[in-house]
C-alpha cells in the first residue's frame, strides 16, 4: 500500500497566509514562506499554496512568492489560483513549483486539463473541486466557492481523470474550517469512481479525523490548514499517531 500523505495547505491573500471558515471570515496565519519552511522541517510530505482571490479578482497567481518558496523548501509543492493557460503553468514550473492546481479554469475550459497533461505530464495537473451538498447531490462551485455550476462532483471528477488529471483535490465546502471531520462518505464514493489519487480537504480538527479519512474515506492524502497553522496538531505527533493506528505514512 502506498504511504498516505499529510499536506498542509496555505491559502494566500495579499501576501499573507489566511484561514477562513466555510470559505469566508479569514484571519491571518503568518508568512507563507516561513510557515512552509517550518512544515517541511516537521515532516510534511507536500505543501499546497493557493492564491485564493486570483480567480475572483481576474489576475494571475504569485510568481515571486513561488520563487521564494522554492528557494526555501526541499519538499514538493503545488500552486493554484488564477491559472488559465499553458504559459501560466510554464511560468510556475520554471519558478520552482512541482505541480499546479486548477479549479475554476478547468470547469470553464475542461480542455485545459488535456493541454497541461499533454505538455507537462499528468503528474503536474491537480484538478481541485470545491463542492457542496445541495438538494440531494454534490454541486461544484467556481471562484473560491462563490458561484454554483451545473457540474456534479462525481461525474466532473471522472471527466477530469479521463482528460488527464493526475490527482483530484476535493474540498467539501460545508466541512471547510469547522473541524468536525472530513466528508468521508463522498470521499469513499470518489475513491470507487476514480483510479487516480484523491486528496481530501475540509474538516480536520483532531488526529482521529486523519485516521478516519484514510480508513473510511479511502483518501490517498489529507490536506489541512488551521490545525497546523495555529499549532493545534503537530505533524510529527500526527504521523506517530497514524503509525500506531497501522496507517502507512512516510
Amino acid at each position: 500500500m502506498l504511504a498516505k500523505r499529510i499536506i498542509p495547505c496555505l491559502d494566500v491573500k495579499d501576501g499573507k497566509t489566511v484561514k477562513g471558515i466555510n470559505f469566508v471570515n479569514f484571519r491571518d496565519a503568518g508568512d507563507p514562506v516561513e510557515l512552509g519552511r517550518q512544515y517541511s522541517e516537521k515532516g510534511a510530505d507536500e505543501l499546497v499554496y493557493l492564491d485564493i482571490t486570483a480567480s475572483h479578482e481576474g489576475r494571475k497567481t504569485f510568481l515571486d512568492l513561488v520563487k521564494s518558496v522554492a528557494a526555501n523548501l526541499n519538499i514538493p509543492f503545488t500552486v493554484g489560483g488564477g491559472i488559465n493557460e499553458l504559459k501560466d503553468v510554464d511560468k510556475l514550473l520554471n519558478a520552482g513549483a512541482d505541480k499546479i492546481s486548477i479549479n475554476s479554469s478547468a470547469i470553464r475550459n475542461p480542455r485545459l486539463i488535456e493541454e497541461i497533461a499533454g505538455n507537462f505530464g499528468s503528474q503536474v495537473c491537480v484538478t481541485a473541486i470545491d463542492a457542496d451538498f445541495m438538494d440531494g447531490k454534490w454541486i461544484c462551485f467556481l471562484n473560491g466557492g462563490r458561484i454554483p455550476t451545473d457540474k456534479e462532483l462525481f461525474s466532473w471528477a471522472k471527466e477530469a481523470e479521463n482528460r488527464g488529471a493526475g490527482e483530484i483535490l476535493f474540498t467539501s465546502m460545508a466541512h471547510d474550517g469547522v473541524k468536525t471531520g472530513y466528508a468521508n462518505e463522498a470521499l469513499a464514493q470518489l475513491s470507487e469512481t476514480l483510479t487516480i489519487p484523491i486528496i481530501a480537504s475540509g474538516g480536520a480538527g483532531a488526529k482521529e479525523h486523519f485516521k478516519d479519512v484514510f480508513v473510511e474515506g479511502k483518501a490517498d492524502a489529507a490536506l489541512a490548514a488551521s490545525v497546523f497553522h495555529f499549532g493545534e496538531i503537530d505533524i510529527k505527533e500526527l504521523k506517530d499517531y497514524l503509525k500506531r493506528e497501522n496507517i502507512a505514512v512516510r
